[in-house]
């Protein structure tokens, strides 16, 4: 395995910053229309919450399947071309689908956004690889934190944009989001740099690589890795419950509105900056990165316990700080994958991730969805709208399991974050 090539710490700071905008600008994008996006769905069905709820599922299911098709395919080419064409392109291609989705007059062609949403929405992978390419392995955690900080800034701003805009209009912030998009490439084609020399990059183009189950193979030629690999997949499916229900959950628990959503959602996003900003270095240079992921993982399954068992809005409130240390184990697991994997495979690697990913998304909105619709519905043998915050928290705990089987053991403490 081969480490970075040397950066200076100046060039590298102003190639974190540029990722980090990038990353940023685009979560903003998707963070303005997670309040409105289900609510306009529920108009194009009659109003119907349960109908509704089934059309989200069927949504998030198509957005992963398609991913798990085109994830891999961007990985590997950013592992030959490139990291920075891939990550224009992502955002020019969200931009011009963001105004596609705000025209849409129909729920089928709203479905149909979301499909081009899939196929253009690569930067979060390409982001992972240009973190590794850049960041030397001992730092890699404090960076990857970095990316999560990102991650909850947009999604602190986002939803509350979304949620005032949605007032006003349900259309509105698709509009709002093509423009954040659409900047956010004119901003990436003017000063984001390249992290990938042509001397590092992959040989060629291996399409054997880019089939979805063809990428699935790769991983199992890192044995040291699968293990982790598959903690990213049940991890990730237990995520998918906050897309698949939140809203709907919200409103039909405790009656809250899209500025309601979009103060909650802000909140979280603020506990997540919180946690990846001032945390996830601490932790894990505390705790090594093996104990930081357990440790992060059962907090996740405690906060999505007391979120099911919430039968008032505050006591759901009180889960979320709980619930927010789970933002731990993201760049805890990144940092013990990319320490196993030379630079000339980053982005095959993180394709391979993300497909993990999509496979979770196949599931996981049908899965809570559906569980909500049904334990809602007439046909319910009992009425228990947290079913789905149940079933997250029970994956949570059987990731925390294999992560105590088969994360790295070796790795001191001490090493585990730089400075």
């Amino acid at each position: 395995m081969t480490d970075p090539a040397p950066v200076s710490g100046t060039r590298r700071r102003a190639a974190l910053a540029f990722i980090f905008v990038t990353v940023l600008i685009d979560v903003l994008a998707f963070g303005v229309i997670i309040p409105v996006l289900p609510h306009l769905v529920e108009q194009f069905v009659g109003g119907k919450t349960d109908t509704a709820a089934y059309w989200i599922g069927a949504f998030g299911t198509a957005f992963a399947l398609i991913q798990f098709v085109t994830s891999p395919v961007q990985g590997a080419l950013s592992d030959r071309y490139g990291r920075r064409p891939v990550i224009l392109l992502s955002c020019l291609g969200l931009g011009l689908d963001f105004v596609f989705m705000a025209l849409a007059p129909s729920l089928a062609w709203l479905f149909v956004g979301r499909i081009i949403s899939a196929i253009t929405s690569a930067s979060f992978t390409t982001a992972n690889a240009y973190v590794a390419d850049i960041t030397p392995p001992e730092q890699r955690a404090k960076h990857y934190g970095l990316l999560g900080a990102a991650f909850g800034l947009g999604f602190i701003v986002g939803p509350l944009i979304g949620g005032w805009l949605g007032e006003l209009d349900l259309r509105l912030p698709f509009w709002f989001a093509a423009v954040l998009a659409l900047l956010n490439f004119v901003y990436g084609l003017l000063v984001l740099p390249e992290s990938l020399p042509a001397e590092r990059r992959a040989a060629r183009f291996d399409w054997s690589q880019t089939v979805p189950f063809g990428s699935l193979k790769l991983l199992r030629r890192y044995p040291q890795i699968f293990g982790l690999a598959v903690v990213v997949f049940i991890a990730n499916l237990a995520h998918y419950v906050y897309p698949s229900v939140f809203v709907l959950f919200a409103d039909y628990a405790y009656r809250w509105g899209q500025k309601e959503v979009g103060y909650v959602l802000a909140v979280v996003g603020v506990l997540n900056v919180i946690v990846n900003v001032v945390l996830v270095g601490r932790v894990v240079r505390g705790l090594g990165e093996r104990r930081a992921l357990l440790f992060s993982l059962a907090c996740g399954a405690l906060g999505f316990a007391i979120y099911g068992a919430a039968d008032v809005g505050w006591m759901f409130l009180l889960g979320l700080p709980v619930g927010a240390l789970w933002a731990i184990s993201a760049p805890a697991t990144q940092a013990l994958i990319t320490r196993q994997v030379g630079p000339e495979a980053q982005g095959r690697i993180q394709g391979a991730l993300m497909s993990l990913v999509s496979v979770a998304g196949i599931v996981g909105p049908g899965l809570f969805a559906g569980s909500f619709g049904y334990f809602i519905g007439e046909r319910a043998p009992l009425h228990l709208p947290g079913a789905p915050w149940y079933i997250a928290g029970l994956l949570l705990a059987l990731a925390a399991l294999i992560a105590w089987r088969y994360a790295p053991r070796s790795q001191p403490a001490g090493e585990a974050a730089g400075p």
